[in-house]
């Protein structure tokens, strides 16, 4: 048996119960996340999907229960070191970067976990690979531009490039798709598709609420209700009409076309 069990996951919750003053956010959550796996969280507002990516990014600790992210444990690791190995994609991320800086910017200060270019020094090789993540998705064209003035969904695969810069060990997105429209979101699952499927690349976890902007590839559903784990595992399995159903208190009809899903209220 390995000296440290959790070696090789890169998420493990046990027994992990989180309070906000008197309000019970999360309860009672057993997660496992695995290298290869491709993870969304799915389920309805205010069931606590973003408060479970900021504790499996290491910006909340639980109230009781353990966490372990990368084979360390939260209260017993320097949490400043477990985040550079961590990539985050959100709108609180978007909000405080300049709006002046160019795309190629914004990626490539990643290298050195900053949000700006200006204190650090970056190697051609550096600049050539920010360069190449975001021609790679297909946004080459904006490099120079500024990142206050892009769309939406430019800016949201900008994120995603600066997220994949630094390497990271385990790359955690909550709601990338929200508020792009359909060319956006489109665009950005074709690009997460690609993620998924690259060798090698980090495991991964997608907070959503729309089975819609589940890509292709990915291998896992975790479904929330009200701070608890309504369902979980392999993506074919967890993803079933009666389990989003009872997920949304709404009668739902689930649809698999291909390697996309789609629903609706039965009628």
């Amino acid at each position: 048996m390995p000296d440290n069990p959790w070696d090789n996951t890169a998420l493990h919750l046990h027994g992990v119960d989180l309070d906000r003053g008197d309000v019970a956010v999360l309860r009672g959550l057993d997660w496992v996340v695995r290298p290869a796996e491709r993870w969304v969280v799915l389920g309805p507002n205010g069931c606590g999907k973003t408060t479970l990516v900021q504790l499996a990014s290491g910006y909340l600790h639980p109230t009781r229960g353990t966490v372990h992210i990368l084979g360390e444990r939260l209260g017993r690791t320097d949490v400043r070191s477990l985040r550079r190995r961590i990539a985050v994609v959100s709108a609180s991320i978007s909000r405080m970067l300049v709006p002046h800086l160019s795309a190629r910017e914004v990626v490539v200060s990643a290298a050195t976990g900053a949000l700006e270019p200006w204190w650090d020094s970056y190697s051609g090789e550096q600049r050539g690979r920010a360069a190449r993540l975001l021609a790679d998705a297909g946004f080459g064209h904006v490099s120079d531009r500024p990142y206050g003035l892009l769309s939406e969904g430019e800016r949201q695969q900008v994120l995603l490039a600066r997220a994949l810069m630094s390497e990271p060990e385990l790359v955690l997105m909550d709601e990338p798709c929200a508020g792009l429209d359909m060319g956006g979101r489109e665009r950005l699952l074709q690009s997460l598709a690609r993620f998924a499927r690259q060798e090698g690349a980090p495991p991964a976890v997608m907070v959503t609420h729309h089975v819609e902007e589940v890509p292709s590839g990915f291998t896992h559903a975790f479904v929330m209700k009200e701070g608890r784990c309504l369902a979980q595992g392999r993506i074919g399995q967890v993803l079933r009409s009666e389990v989003l159903s009872a997920c949304f208190e709404l009668p739902l009809e689930l649809h698999h076309d291909g390697d996309r899903w789609w629903s609706r209220a039965s009628s």
